[in-house]
Parts: structure tokens; sequence; C-alpha cells
């Protein structure tokens, strides 16, 4: 079973998407992702058995609002105020189907919250249980998972490659001769740098021509975080 500690933006890196919420089925296509803290006054503290082999994962509660101000004390939800399955449902529906061997179990994600912006990544698990039981004040989705010995039901999880933050040379001899060797905002041809359209730190990558442009200091200076300057950042940012 895999662990690594990483950070709140490598998790979502990987995953491809912000993670804001705790429970996301289907997410991968081929595999859901959940999210659990064992901090203080955490439902997951106890969660956690068998050396880590098994998970005991609790359902969400309603959202706060001018309708639920004490969503701890109301049934965790199936149903949205509209009628469409809750990720409480989805993740229920997935674990019964699987017991009554309609599907195979549904590979899970688990990432573990550390503190506030790490996360341990526990590795590939199946879920193989589902039901609801009253906690005393209100009735609560538990969820039971099976940590996987080899990830993904045999097949090794493949995350995206890390971005690198040096610029090939190849790519760099490309972008001069595609750009003319001139800023691509002012044209200007002195104090030039080779630029990342869409950031690092937002995934984009420097292995390619199609992310990295010629601008010159000024440009490069202002552009700050932004990432839509001219036609090819745009194209990218969609």
């Amino acid at each position: 079973m895999a662990k690594e500690v990483i950070s709140y933006r490598e998790m979502c890196r990987r995953e491809g998407t912000r993670l804001r919420r705790g429970m996301h089925f289907g997410l991968g296509g081929h595999y859901s992702v959940l999210l659990m803290s064992v901090l203080p006054r955490a439902p997951y503290r106890d969660g956690i058995q068998d050396g880590g082999t098994t998970i005991l994962y609790q359902g969400h509660d309603e959202p706060q609002s001018d309708a639920v101000p004490h969503p701890k004390i109301v049934d965790q939800p199936l149903r949205t105020a509209r009628g469409r399955p809750t990720e409480n449902a989805k993740f229920y529906q997935a674990a019964q189907a699987y017991k009554q061997g309609l599907r195979p179990p549904e590979a899970v994600r688990l990432y573990e919250k550390c503190r506030p912006g790490l996360w341990l990544y526990r590795g590939v698990f199946h879920l193989v249980d589902a039901w609801q039981e009253h906690d005393g004040k209100r009735q609560v989705c538990k969820f039971k998972l099976l940590a996987v010995e080899a990830e993904d039901g045999g097949q090794p999880v493949e995350f995206p490659p890390k971005p690198r933050r040096s610029i090939p040379r190849a790519i760099k001899l490309a972008v001069w001769r595609r750009d003319g060797g001139k800023c691509v905002l002012c044209g200007a041809v002195n104090n030039l740098h080779f630029d990342h359209i869409v950031p690092i730190s937002k995934g984009g990558m420097s292995n390619t021509a199609e992310n990295i442009q010629l601008l010159c200091a000024r440009h490069n200076l202002a552009k700050g975080d932004r990432w839509t300057y001219n036609s090819r950042a745009t194209s990218l940012a969609k």
C-alpha cells in the first residue's frame, strides 16, 4: 500500500481538479477520491483499522444554510433539495451494487489530511460495503474500504509527470524560431525571456513549445500570475 506525503496543490494537480470537498465519486473515470482527516474532532479518527488496511469512512453532512443551521443534528442526505443523488448516495449505490454482484468494487484513492496544506496519500482502496446507522442524534452514512495490494486492481496508479521548470534546449530553439526572436507582445529583441504561458504552479509544462513564449523583461514582469496574454495563452487557458 503506497504512502506519500504531498502538498494540497500537488494533490489537486494529480487529480486534475481543485478538490474542494471530501467525496468525489467517479472523478477519474475508473476510480473515485475520498479525503479524510484524523485531526482532533474529525469523524474519522477511529475509522482507521487493521493497521490502516481497513477504513470506515463517514459520509458528509448537509451543507450549512439558513434552512439547515445545524448540520450535525440532521440526517446525512442521500438526495439534494432538487432530488439529485448526493456523493453519499453515489458511493452507497456503488457499494450495494458490488454486494449484489452487479459490478466490481469501486476503486478509491484515499488522501488523509496531516495538517493544513499537507496530505498523506494512502493508496487505493476498494469500496466493499455501505450502510446507514444512528449515531445517537441522526442517521449517518458509513462506508467500508479495504486496501488494495496492487493499486487499481493490478494496474499501477499513473499520475501525470511532475512539471519541469527548466525548459529543454530543443524547446527553446523551436520557440525562438516560431516567435522570430522577439517579444510576442511588443516586438522587442532585447532582454528576452522564455515565459511559461500556463505557469508551473498551475500545471503548465516545460516540455512543449505550445506552453512557452518569448517575452521582453518588461512584459514578463508585468504578467505576474496572469496567463491569458495572447492567442496561444487564451486557447490553453480554456
